[in-house]
């Protein structure tokens, strides 16, 4: 099929191709964008709700902790439990068990004294049961288009993701101003309801023929393969030093009151800004197909994205924080796409939904533990010293680990086959 779009056009922007041949990759699209949705308005709404209720930025650090822990565990047991049983089956169930648990949260924000320590379980329920469905959701995709389309499809599901980060933090502002929380947490159950839906809908996702068994020793197994493989280590490392040191966003309710002096509508721009830079990356990113120094291009990006984030905590106008952020997602974009792959050309087909899991663990789990320490910065110092030392700290990072791994650092494109496969560089180990 040829493309809609002119020659320079094919460059830049998405191809489209796999939502218009898939059936079921369209229906996971419109899924996903509908849990995208659930899951942002309730990172909004929660982080409000804490901090009304404790003023307290460690408290919002607090629940972003108690998340890791069932999320690391979710995510490894999706990936070993995605390749044995139907991938369809696990999206129902898990979209349903998220669902429920909003409702829990709107019971408890109907309460005259919400308790956040069900506020704490909830969330760290949620966390589990949120690894499982994104790894499950990752591993389903090679299933559903073509092999020369995964870049395309994967990168359609960024959009999801950031289309989801920029618009859905700006309605739960407006929302928990006009409908109050316990409303938000409805709505929520409703969308996750509508994804399960929509889930229901798609074509059966059974294991291959011969898969492995789910159970520990595929998880170590996965686990080990890491071990000699700096490439694969590279890619992981550098994400958790930019989301663990220059990941701001627990001290957002408390910049949104004490330095903006502004309310929940202002806390919205300020979860959506970084996710409206990364959209419009995600929406070009078709000029990274040309890079062939993919390794030094990641580790440009996390150094831009540190320096955003300690001008952001240096300034106090409102809309040149929120355009600093979007230069900070904007360029987290960049090296998502690219460590994306990365790890898809260094990785054989047997380990990949296990890789994924793992890369679920980093990409979710990274955040988690940014918010602690910024919180905890911010408690023991002030709030614009954890912003700016922990943008600091991100890209000294980034340079240790450019000079600690010179095999990432030097890593190069390869020239793909028909297929749309690369061949593996990295045989270490």
């Amino acid at each position: 099929m040829k493309s809609h779009y002119g020659p320079v056009a094919n460059r830049i922007f998405l191809d489209l191709d796999p939502l218009r041949r898939s059936r079921d990759f369209r229906l996971l699209f419109a899924g996903q964008l509908a849990g995208v949705f659930g899951s942002q308005l309730t990172l909004v709404a929660v982080a409000f709700q804490v901090y009304s209720v404790t003023h307290s930025s460690l408290q919002v650090g607090a629940v972003s902790l108690v998340q890791l822990i069932p999320l690391v565990l979710g995510a490894l047991i999706g990936g070993t439990v995605g390749d044995a049983v139907d991938r369809r089956a696990i999206l129902v169930v898990t979209s349903l068990s998220l669902g429920l648990a909003s409702a829990g949260l709107a019971f408890n924000a109907f309460s005259s004294h919400p308790s956040v320590l069900a506020i704490y379980l909830v969330s760290a329920f949620t966390a589990g049961v949120g690894g499982v469905a994104s790894t499950a959701c990752n591993a389903a995709v090679p299933s559903l288009v073509e092999a020369g389309q995964l870049v395309a499809a994967y990168a359609s599901m960024q959009v999801v993701d950031q289309l989801g980060m920029v618009v859905a933090p700006v309605l739960a502002g407006l929302l928990i101003g006009a409908i109050n929380l316990e409303w938000v947490y409805l709505l929520v159950a409703g969308a996750y309801a509508l994804t399960a839906l929509t889930m229901v809908r798609m074509s059966p996702s059974p294991p291959a023929p011969g898969a492995s068994p789910a159970g520990l020793g595929s998880i170590v197994e996965g686990l080990r393969y890491l071990r000699g493989r700096p490439v694969l280590q590279g890619a992981y490392l550098i994400d958790v030093n930019a989301m663990v040191f220059g990941m701001p966003r627990a001290l957002f309710p408390a910049l949104a009151t004490t330095v903006f002096h502004g309310g929940s509508g202002t806390l919205g721009l300020l979860f959506a800004a970084p996710a409206m830079g990364a959209l419009l990356g995600a929406l070009t990113t078709g000029r990274l197909a040309h890079v062939r120094r993919q390794g030094a291009a990641v580790l440009v990006a996390v150094c831009v994205w540190g320096i955003a984030i300690v001008l952001f905590g240096l300034v106090h106008v409102l809309w040149i924080a929120l355009a600093l952020l979007m230069v900070a997602g904007w360029a987290d974009v960049i090296s998502a796409v690219l460590r994306t792959t990365i790890l898809q050309s260094s990785v054989p087909e047997g380990f990949r939904s296990r890789i994924a899991s793992l890369q679920i663990v980093v990409v979710e789990g990274g955040p988690r533990l940014g918010d602690v320490e910024s919180g905890a910065v911010a408690t023991l110092t002030s709030t614009g010293f954890s912003i700016v030392s922990g943008g600091l700290a991100c890209v000294a990072g980034a340079l240790l680990l450019a000079a600690a791994l010179p095999e990432f650092r030097t890593f190069e494109a390869r020239s793909a086959r028909a297929d749309g496969t690369v061949p593996a560089p990295d045989a270490g180990g």
